[in-house]
């Protein structure tokens, strides 16, 4: 197996995640917070598709999904264009709300094919790219992908944690 095909299943898998955590969800269970300033699965998973959306269309020098296939004007979120949600305070965090659980994995589905039309062009020599010169030691294209995967992971793990607290405390 080739590291690309390791990358290639691992963005498979959260997607696969994201779909079962958003599937059967209205807007009120997608927009609730199970805590005064927890996330919401929508803002989880917007979060974490941007994210995915930005670093990996930087990284091989694609337009965002965001901006160029209109999911900004779509999810209507009004959030500057390069917005990704870090660093989001508590309100704006509350301010992300989502209108239907179909927006968020049609948006989050448009950036995995996207990811995966970039993945299935690697060779390994590309994966030694430095993409970042902003750390020490420079970013390579492996780390990029890496730690874009492992903070996926982890914000839909928190997408589905939220979605059975609010699921429990309903209940």
């Amino acid at each position: 197996m080739h590291a690309k095909d390791i990358l290639i299943d691992g963005f498979g898998r959260i997607r696969e995640e994201v779909h079962a955590v958003v599937e059967g969800l209205g807007p009120d269970e997608l927009n609730a917070r199970p805590g005064p300033d927890a996330n919401s699965v929508a803002w989880l998973v917007w979060h974490l598709t941007r994210v995915q959306d930005d670093h990996v269309a930087d990284a091989f020098g694609l337009d965002q999904a965001w901006l160029s296939q209109g999911w900004e004007k779509r999810l209507g979120l009004g959030l500057s264009r390069r917005d990704t949600g870090y660093g989001h305070t508590s309100a704006q965090v509350a301010g992300v709300r989502v209108g239907s659980g179909d927006l968020l994995t049609g948006y989050h589905d448009a950036v995995h094919g996207q990811t995966l039309e970039a993945l299935r062009g690697l060779t390994a020599a590309d994966l030694e790219r430095v993409v970042d010169e902003r750390w020490d030691p420079p970013v390579t294209l492996g780390v990029r992908l890496v730690s874009v995967l492992s903070d996926d992971l982890q914000h839909v793990g928190q997408a589905a944690y939220a979605r059975g607290l609010l699921q429990s405390a309903a209940s």
